[in-house]
């Protein structure tokens, strides 16, 4: 029954379940945002901070550390990953991962260590070897009579990560060491049995080798999600990152803020798509293909089709969906639809009655392969596993559907299929996005489409980013000091 004062004016009561968890020594965090309660236990606020500790010191050790030292960790992390011997090890305890997950009724899409993870997280360390650096780079230089003003780059100090349940973000987390940072990651619980074995036997050696400071890269060995909530509160940290989608990730945004932590937020994904009166039909019907090949945060989520073409552009998006769910003929074509309410007439009306085996995490379900969606839910991210899933919604024009867009989604990727380059720019104007494209959505990827390891992706759901684009990259987090170089001994104001 008591209460805890909250935002200046207002009281969140505790309940009884977390009053009977509390114990001494642990914290309660408040999310004064939503007044949300969070119980933070004292051990695992002790991993997190030793672990911050730990990275705050080896940050002191990294301005003695040469850019060709670093570059040897992103080789020899790679090379080791290379090995058969220990990406055998890795398997092992990934194959374990997996199988708990399974039985939890988990994804496991994103979190199988297979070949083609082991030689993208290769391929991206050793991009970081040849990525730029601010560090100690002459940004601009200010004359002046008797004296002059560099402006240069530096290490911005202990950048925090909270990861999804994925192995493969061990890669993108040490991306931060290029530019002389060190790194502290959370990742989800079911991919931590695979990022021990990745760190003990192939991170830290790598380290080691290269004559880093070794809390340089530092993992909170802890499954409990209370330790993310540590760590972005945590006042040390120069940069919180937090990857995943929905509240989740809106919580961890809240606190960084509350604690005055910088943040970049991946928040919720789904890209939209607007098929317009203009469109080639061939055109649009491959965007929607291409932009369904596999579930990530850029996979088309919402397809908006213009009224006047409706009855050539609606099979054309049915038959794009299709080929994707076929997967160059390794899948059966089967597709998940939701049609907005009042939008039923415009697609086949066998999809609203025919019963298709639906894969999901949990596992297979029977249901109707389209089915009607309040239009106040076409925000919904649909997260399918191996069953390509979309909204569909007729729209008037490129107003309607950027007033959609605006209203709805995530504020993430936007793409507009049209011939008209007028009406691009009137979409492009209308749409509250950062990235916003003529054709595929897929394309919104830091190494894809700016040849630069990328380190997260940011939607607008929160609000513009100041002074950087949607796409966070290693290069990307620095400071800049300013050094003076006076000339002329007599120099006075």
């Amino acid at each position: 029954g008591d209460r805890i004062l909250v935002g200046g004016d207002g009281f969140v009561e505790i309940d009884e379940n977390l009053a009977k968890t509390f114990k001494k020594g642990d914290s309660v965090l408040v999310v004064e945002s939503t007044g949300e309660l969070l119980l933070l236990p004292a051990e695992e606020r002790k991993i997190t901070s030793d672990t911050i500790a730990e990275a705050q010191s080896a940050f002191q050790k990294m301005n003695s550390i040469s850019d060709e030292q670093i570059s040897k960790f992103f080789e020899q992390f790679a090379a080791n990953l290379e090995s058969d011997a220990i990406w055998n090890e890795v398997i092992a305890a990934n194959n374990e991962d997996v199988e708990v997950a399974k039985k939890k009724g988990r994804s496991t899409t994103r979190l199988v260590a297979n070949e083609k993870m082991r030689q993208g997280m290769i391929s991206g360390l050793r991009g970081w070897i040849t990525a730029s650096s601010k560090r100690g780079a002459i940004i601009e230089t200010v004359k002046h009579e008797g004296w002059s003003v560099d402006m240069v780059g530096a290490a911005l100090g202990t950048v925090g990560f909270v990861f999804e349940g994925r192995p493969n973000v061990l890669a993108d987390a040490t991306g931060v060491l290029r530019g002389g940072n060190t790194v502290v990651f959370r990742i989800g619980s079911d991919a931590l049995g695979t990022a021990r074995k990745i760190m003990s036997a192939a991170l830290r050696p790598a380290l080691e080798e290269a004559g880093l400071p070794k809390g340089a890269v530092g993992l909170i060995d802890s499954a409990a999600r209370s330790t993310g909530y540590a760590l972005v509160s945590d006042r040390r940290l120069a940069l919180a990152v937090a990857r995943g989608s929905g509240p989740a990730v809106a919580t961890l945004g809240a606190l960084a803020q509350q604690a005055g932590v910088p943040a970049s937020l991946h928040g919720t994904g789904g890209a939209w798509m607007y098929g317009s009166a203009h469109c080639n039909l061939s055109s649009f019907e491959s965007a929607v293909e291409c932009s369904l090949d596999r579930k990530v945060c850029n996979t088309l989520n919402v397809c908006c089709i213009n009224r006047s073409r409706a009855a050539e552009l609606v099979p054309a998006a049915l038959r794009g969906i299709e080929k994707a769910a076929r997967r160059d003929g390794q899948g059966e074509g089967i597709y998940k639809l939701h049609v907005v309410a009042g939008d039923e007439q415009c697609v086949p009306q066998d999809l609203l009655e025919k019963v298709v085996m639906v894969k999901r995490a949990d596992g297979e379900h029977q249901e109707k392969q389209a089915e009607v969606l309040p239009e106040e839910q076409m925000g919904v991210e649909w997260e399918w596993e191996e069953t390509q899933e979309m909204t569909l919604k007729i729209v008037d024009d490129e107003e309607h559907a950027a007033q959609l867009f605006n209203k709805y989604s995530p504020q993430f990727v936007a793409c507009c299929i049209s011939d008209d380059k007028e009406e691009h720019e009137r979409f492009y104007s209308l749409v509250n996005a950062p990235f916003v494209g003529n054709g595929f959505t897929r394309w919104v990827d830091g190494q894809y489409a700016l040849n630069r390891p990328e380190l997260g992706l940011a939607n607008w759901e929160s609000g513009r980013l100041f002074g950087r684009a949607g796409v966070l990259s290693g290069d990307a987090v620095f400071t800049v000091r300013a050094r003076s170089y006076v000339t002329n001994p007599g120099l006075k104001r």
